[in-house]
């Protein structure tokens, strides 16, 4: 049974704040400053470049591939860590259409997150104009899933609403079409249980800066069933996806098994601080996490309605059906979430009306909820974001 007493006290949580925005970056774990400061000092300080041997950086992507592959039902040894989010969606993409000579057509939803539709659209057009990508509504993936699609790629957690598409139902029927599946576990990694090898899915992709804390920028993660592993090939063949990377052939080789996916060069300081992350993960049962998220949704749900009639629930009411994040909507809300946040209640704003909160039971409590709650039914009950200063969007919202 996880102890998520223990776990919130090895983050890093500031006073008198709430934080409900882990599904956008997660919180700094306790131990990660100390960790990167002696990789800094100890490794790269003292050992200079011998530590890609000494201490071991090259096996980094995969070995962190391997822990974040526990809580994703990954076979081991078919997950690597590296590069963007971005970047695998393209590298993802590009491989499984290879696998798919005859056909032109990437089926996606109009709730994926547009940076995966952005990357698609741009590889596409590079292939040629007989390519599409064909953008249809959430409910109706199922119904378009043709004989001419080539790739379905889905965001399995929806980014705006919480909204969960049912990944095995969905790979069984473009598994009967002859459609390969990229599935983006961006909001999936880290807040409820995935079994991508019970899925039988083709692909997948995800970040560590959300749920998994490893912090702003850390790297992206991509899988590859292990039985296609073989089979594909990297578009992005980078010079440590080579088979033998310090040969320098002139000619590419893709490596081995999973390693081929990767590209450059692994960012050692952001790994060495997902890996301090990472030791909180690998105390946490993933069946723990889902069921306490239900618990604290349902229980903000719940108190958001009772006291706050002027919002509108986005997500959906089944906790069966969403993620573990809760949005409603308001038509006043980044106003309204600039008031929270100056309150100490940290979430987040997606336009055009979305007021989103994510819920981690890592370091997230019942007490915290019923705390921001009130916070919330104050600032609606009273208008406290009707403000000019409050209504003035920044960069990020």
């Amino acid at each position: 049974m996880t102890d998520f007493a223990a776990t919130k006290a090895l983050f890093e949580l500031p006073d008198g704040v709430i934080y409900l925005d882990g599904n956008s970056l997660g919180p700094l774990p306790q131990a990660a400053g100390k960790t990167v400061a002696r990789m800094i000092e100890d490794e790269w300080g003292q050992m200079l470049i011998t530590g890609w041997n000494k201490a071991g950086w090259m096996g980094l992507p995969t070995g962190l591939g391997d822990r974040i592959g526990r809580l994703i039902g990954a076979e081991p040894g078919s997950v690597v860590t590296g590069d963007t989010l971005s970047i695998k969606v393209y590298q993802a993409v590009a491989s499984a259409l290879e696998l798919c000579p005859d056909r032109r057509v990437v089926l996606s939803d109009s709730g994926n997150f547009p940076s995966d539709l952005y990357m698609v659209d741009g590889l596409l057009r590079s292939l040629g104009s007989d390519y599409e990508l064909r953008v249809v509504a959430p409910e109706d993936v199922a119904a378009h899933i043709t004989e001419d699609v080539a790739v379905l790629m889905l965001t399995e957690v929806d980014y705006r609403t919480g909204r969960m598409h049912d990944m095995k139902s969905l790979t069984e029927l473009a598994h009967a079409k002859g459609t390969v599946t990229v599935w983006d576990l961006a909001h999936s990694a880290g807040a409820i249980p995935v079994n991508l090898s019970g899925c039988n899915a083709d692909f997948a992709v995800g970040c560590t800066y959300k749920y998994l804390n490893g912090g702003p920028g850390a790297p992206a993660f991509i899988y590859v069933a292990p039985r296609l592993t073989d089979r594909v090939r990297p578009a992005l063949s980078g010079w440590l996806g080579h088979e033998a990377p310090f040969a320098f052939d002139l000619d590419y080789r893709p490596g081995n098994g999973i390693e081929r996916m990767r590209v450059g060069t692994p960012p050692i300081i952001q790994m060495t601080a997902l890996s301090a992350a990472m030791e909180i993960w690998d105390m946490v049962d993933m069946a723990d996490v889902r069921a306490k998220s239900i618990e604290l949704t349902e229980l903000f749900i719940t108190r958001v309605e009772a006291t706050c009639p002027d919002l509108t629930l986005a997500s959906p009411r089944d906790p069966a059906q969403r993620g573990s994040q809760v949005s409603f909507r308001f038509a006043e809300g980044y106003a309204a979430m600039q008031a929270l946040i100056a309150r100490g209640v940290i979430g987040d704003f997606r336009a055009p009306d979305i007021m989103r909160f994510g819920f981690t039971p890592l370091y997230i409590d019942a007490q915290d909820v019923e705390n921001a709650v009130k916070i919330l039914t104050d600032i609606m009950t009273n208008r406290l974001w009707d403000t000019p200063e409050y209504k003035t969007r920044q960069r990020v919202t």
